[in-house]
């Protein structure tokens, strides 16, 4: 953005057609059930075996699925992230290769899918080029890790276009009012970042989890989605007490390569079906 641009707060127009995204929470809320929101990285360790990996947490009870876009440089992801990414790009697994599997997965599916990933591929893709072609694809929304709301002016018109959501990360130490401004351009949910610090799986969940998503909802009705850090069916049974979704990351892609990844979604839905 050059110097005195403003950034791109134009309100969602009234009659943006609702996409998979918003029907699943609308479905989720009435149904009285918590969602949940995996993600895996495409082409880990390879593409075949990524769509597999893929097929099985739709088929295991995933709601939305964020499917992410490997990079090289994963500033937000720790170790498990980084190592799949990294494991992709030596696949030769590209963008264009991401989206490619997206319209597989849709001709069999019906799950909301986020294309999750860092601004530079993206940039690199061209912006008005990734927003037809994700549409086409059947991406419903982006995540874009590194990107700030003050530098997304660029971006969201080509995802306004074709009724894209933007969905966005809110960390524990955005203040209220900053989350006011960022969430008047959120679309689908909002992803609550629960800790400070890179991704990972944890063996303890952190503390004030219910008190955030307290102040999300006071911003905005989007539904809340938290994540970083979830690692069992127990840790998402105690989200589950004041969120609208849980996301998986970390741990469902160390089960993957442990070659246990249905038995853990599985163990999380489960869990969560439980504490609706």
């Amino acid at each position: 953005m050059t110097p005195g641009e403003r950034p791109y707060i134009a309100s969602i127009p009234q009659n943006m057609k609702t996409n998979r995204i918003e029907q699943k929470f609308e479905t989720l809320k009435r149904d009285g059930r918590t969602g949940l929101v995996a993600f895996l990285i495409a082409g880990d360790p390879d593409m075949a075996t990524s769509e597999t990996n893929f097929r099985a947490v739709i088929e295991g009870g995933a709601d939305v699925l964020e499917i992410g876009v490997p990079f090289s440089d994963p500033t937000a992801d720790g170790p498990t992230i980084q190592a799949a990414g990294q494991r992709a790009l030596k696949a030769g697994t590209t963008l264009s290769d991401t989206l490619k599997l997206v319209g597989r997965l849709r001709r069999d599916y019906d799950t909301p899918i986020v294309l999750f990933g860092y601004a530079n591929p993206f940039l690199a893709y061209g912006y008005k080029r990734l927003g037809a072609d994700a549409a086409r694809a059947g991406v419903d929304g982006l995540l874009v890790v590194d990107m700030p709301f003050e530098e997304s002016g660029e971006l969201l018109p080509h995802l306004d276009e074709h009724a894209l959501c933007f969905v966005p990360l809110i960390a524990p130490t955005t203040p209220e009012d900053r989350a006011n401004r960022v969430l008047s351009r959120a679309r689908g949910f909002i992803y609550y970042v629960s800790l400070t610090g890179v991704t990972g799986a944890r063996t303890s969940l952190a503390e004030g989890i219910g008190e955030h998503v307290t102040m999300l909802r006071r911003c905005s009705d989007l539904p809340v989605a938290v994540g970083f850090g979830i690692s069992d069916g127990d840790q998402a049974r105690q989200v589950a007490e004041s969120a609208d979704a849980v996301v998986v990351g970390s741990a469902f892609i160390q089960a993957a390569v442990d070659d246990r990844l249905p038995a853990l979604v599985k163990e999380i839905r489960d869990a969560l079906d439980g504490a609706s």
